[in-house]
């Protein structure tokens, strides 16, 4: 058996040519679209799925902004418009253990449509990026292939938001990638129905008591301490028991975790609690593996509510996510690295593309912004070296193990995904690199946005 092929020689029909194409439609690549098409450039957006919104619309995280706390010194920009266009139109709900709402992962569909409409960006939805088109160094545009073939999107200037990295590592810049065993866990989310939720928050009240210190009995978590009393939506004990009693069975990974906001006909929305280690989401094996065995986790998980807690004797499966949750792969190697150091110590930079409360969520850390701290945001993080016409945007930006579990986040990602975008509008209109772009216009034109950038 052979393990390679020769493909023939082919044409490729162009499909579209813009000046601005954003790749992913996560939180970073949806807003990036709008940044960049409000900032005057003919915009396209690509997505692989049938909607936008990444993961918190295919994935199914509601809490787009649970860091949010008294005393949080928050991002602006669109990622806050977000939270507000969903509130007006009734797709919100209150967040449990902070002062943000949640955001209806299945309204924020319609959402999305509806400021990609208004924006006047050209959306391809169900095209997934297969290949680039480079002239030497010099990125010209992507190969996307779907129900209609096989395509080229031409463009000035790309935006990566595809959160591994993909355009980055199919123009061959260079990108870290930790080693399977160590890189932070994937997870299936899912829903349920039939839950009496009354029942269920008093038994959180009066007998669960759950604060963010319970996630250190199983996890290895340094806090700031000062998080410890404090209330967090989580259970661990209940699937320690089930473990022990043979619900779960003895072979299944880590089943614990968080929950979210209910509704009033009694569905438990955003159930987190199926964490897998050992998958590479850049891995088509892994990945399938990951996606079947996830589910598993999670009907296991409902076995052991049923079983141990209040309010959840009558749950029933309702959804899955329907694509797995990724924290980590692939993260640029940029012109600016930013570290963990920078998060910890309100770090400071002349080329700030915005503004990120210190919270961290990750790889041993849990540090919740109460005490006001910010960080400044590099614009050199998001340029992939040995490349041009790229700029990189959302969790795979260029930072370290610790940095990365700050960025990563949603709302840190449209921050990312809004300077990335209008960086792309201004250097497309002016001619210009991204390296060459007056970094004073890039402020300027995103503070006039509403961004915070110091």
């Amino acid at each position: 058996m052979t393990n390679a092929i020769t493909e023939p020689g082919r044409e490729t029909p162009v499909l579209l040519e813009t000046e601005v194409l954003v790749v992913g439609s996560g939180p970073a690549g949806l807003t990036a679209a709008i940044a960049s098409a409000r900032t005057g450039a003919r915009t396209v957006l690509l997505e692989r799925y049938g909607c936008f919104g990444g993961v918190l619309t295919q994935v199914g995280v509601e809490s787009f902004a649970w860091y949010r706390h008294e005393g949080t010194v928050d991002c602006e920009g669109i990622g806050r418009e977000y939270e507000r266009r969903a509130k007006a139109l009734g797709f919100t709900r209150p967040e449990p253990q902070s002062r943000s709402e949640v955001i209806d992962t299945e309204g924020f569909k319609y959402v999305a449509d509806r400021m990609i409409v208004e924006a006047g960006v050209t959306p391809l939805l169900h095209s997934l990026v297969v290949d680039v088109i480079k002239e030497g160094d010099a990125l010209r545009g992507v190969i996307v292939e779907g129900k209609s073939g096989r395509r080229a999107v031409l463009a000035r200037r790309i935006v990566d938001c595809t959160g591994d990295a993909d355009v980055v590592h199919k123009a061959g810049a260079p990108y870290t990638k930790r080693e399977k065993k160590d890189l932070m866990g994937v997870t299936v989310m899912f829903t349920c129905a039939g839950i009496d939720v009354a029942r269920f928050n008093r038994f959180v009240e009066t007998e669960l008591k759950p604060t963010y210190a319970d996630w250190g009995k199983n996890w290895d978590v340094i806090t700031d301490e000062k998080e410890d009393d404090m209330f967090s939506p989580y259970m661990e004990e209940v699937f320690t028991r089930a473990h022990a009693d043979g619900i779960i069975p003895g072979n299944a990974q880590s089943i614990a975790g968080t929950w979210s906001s209910f509704t009033d006909a009694g569905e438990a929305l955003q159930l987190n609690m199926v964490y897998a280690f050992g998958f590479d989401s850049t891995n088509v094996r892994d990945i399938t593996r990951a996606e079947i065995e996830g589910r598993q986790q999670a009907i296991w998980a409902i076995d052991a509510l049923r079983h141990y807690v209040p309010g959840f004797e009558n749950a029933r499966l309702r959804t899955f996510g329907m694509t797995l949750g990724t924290r980590e792969s692939r993260l640029i190697q940029g012109k600016v690295r930013v570290s963990k150091e920078h998060v910890l110590n309100q770090g400071r930079c002349a080329d700030s593309i915005g503004i990120f409360p210190e919270f961290i969520d990750g790889s041993g850390y849990l540090i919740l912004p109460t005490t006001g701290r910010y960080y400044q945001i590099p614009y050199g993080c998001q340029l992939p070296q040995r490349v041009e016409n790229l700029i990189v945007a959302g969790r795979c930006i260029s930072a370290d193990v610790i940095a990365h579990t700050t960025m990563r986040n949603m709302m840190c990602c449209a921050v990312t995904g809004q300077g990335a975008g209008t960086a792309a509008a201004l250097a497309a209109k002016a001619d210009v690199g991204f390296d060459a772009l007056d970094i004073a216009s890039l402020q300027a034109t995103l503070t006039a946005q509403g961004v915070r950038i110091d």
